[in-house]
């Protein structure tokens, strides 16, 4: 096992302001490429994750077993680390006469938990996503940049929120977080 999937990029840090968020334990990550639409491709996702195919836009489960629309013919399957290389080898075997691409990406992800009644106005300063919450409601996984990095992010519930970007950035989206986050900087637009 590789050094990377012991530990995660920033050892589990966390900061705690007006939003709370804290560096999530090391998470499987699948990438898939293939036809969504196919019967196939949903049995081995459904196999793979315990979830069904997600709409598009949208995310089935969570990070210990989910299924995110990446694009019309992607998804980021989320698995319990330990079971990554396994799960991956799986779909891979069961997609072997499909036309699709099976990568297991645990290592090149960080993964963040953020928590707070202003948690949209906070990431509003940080993404040019629209974060209202008839745009952005829970379940919709949303690709787009936060600050000057690719990131992804969900919203579980009005107050908490996952977000996931590459490995390599993760200090700067931990750092862009920490100071959107600061006690005084709320904006209150989205207040509830």
């Amino acid at each position: 096992m590789s050094e990377a999937r012991l530990h995660t990029p920033l050892g589990g840090a966390g900061f705690k302001g007006y939003v709370s968020f804290t560096e999530v334990a090391p998470t499987g990550m699948i990438a898939l490429r293939g036809d969504l639409a196919n019967a196939t491709v949903a049995e081995a996702v459904e196999a793979a994750t315990g979830q069904g195919m997600p709409a598009a836009r949208r995310i089935e489960g969570g990070l210990d077993g989910g299924a995110a629309w990446a694009s019309p013919d992607e998804l980021l399957l989320f698995v319990p680390q330990a079971e990554a290389a396994e799960r991956t080898a799986a779909l891979a075997e069961a997609l072997a006469t499909q036309h699709a691409l099976v990568a297991d990406v645990s290592d090149m992800r960080a993964a963040f938990t953020l928590k707070g009644a202003h948690l949209r106005d906070m990431l509003a300063k940080l993404t040019p996503a629209d974060l209202s919450p008839e745009t952005l409601p829970s379940g919709e996984f949303r690709r787009t940049h936060l600050g000057q990095i690719a990131a992804a992010f969900w919203f579980e519930a009005e107050e908490t929120a996952h977000l996931i970007c590459f490995r390599s950035v993760a200090d700067y989206a931990f750092d862009l977080l920490k100071e959107a986050s600061e006690p005084g900087g709320e904006v209150g637009y989205f207040s509830i």
